[in-house]
C-alpha cells in the first residue's frame, strides 16, 4: 500500500464516478417503481377481464405471457427507435468518443 494522496485530477475523476454510479441507481429504482405500477394497473385489467375464482394458473399464465409478449414487442420497437436515431446523427455506436 502506497502512502500518495490522490491527485486533484483523481479527486474529480472519483466524484464524477460516484455520480454517474448514484445517478444509474436511482434511475433503476424509479423505472422499478414505474414498472410495479404498471404491474398493479394491468393485472386489476385482467382481474376485471377475466373474474376468475381464485387467482387461477391459467389467468397467471395468460398474464404472464401478454406482459412477456409486450415486453419483446417493446423491446424491440425501442431497439429499432434507438438504431434510427444513431443513423440519423451519423453514430453507429462503434466510434465512441472518451
Amino acid at each position: 500500500m502506497t502512502d500518495q494522496q490522490p491527485t486533484q485530477e483523481e479527486k474529480k475523476s472519483l466524484k464524477v464516478e460516484v455520480l454517474e454510479k448514484v445517478s444509474t441507481l436511482a434511475t433503476a429504482g424509479f423505472g422499478l417503481v414505474a414498472a410495479l405500477a404498471w404491474n398493479d394497473a394491468i393485472q386489476s385489467v385482467f382481474k376485471e377481464w377475466f373474474p376468475a375464482p381464485g387467482n387461477s394458473i391459467a389467468a397467471k399464465l395468460i398474464y404472464a405471457l401478454f406482459i412477456t409478449s409486450l415486453v419483446v414487442v417493446i423491446t424491440i420497437q425501442l431497439g429499432r427507435a434507438v438504431n434510427l436515431a444513431k443513423n440519423k446523427l451519423g453514430k453507429n455506436g462503434s466510434d465512441k468518443q472518451s
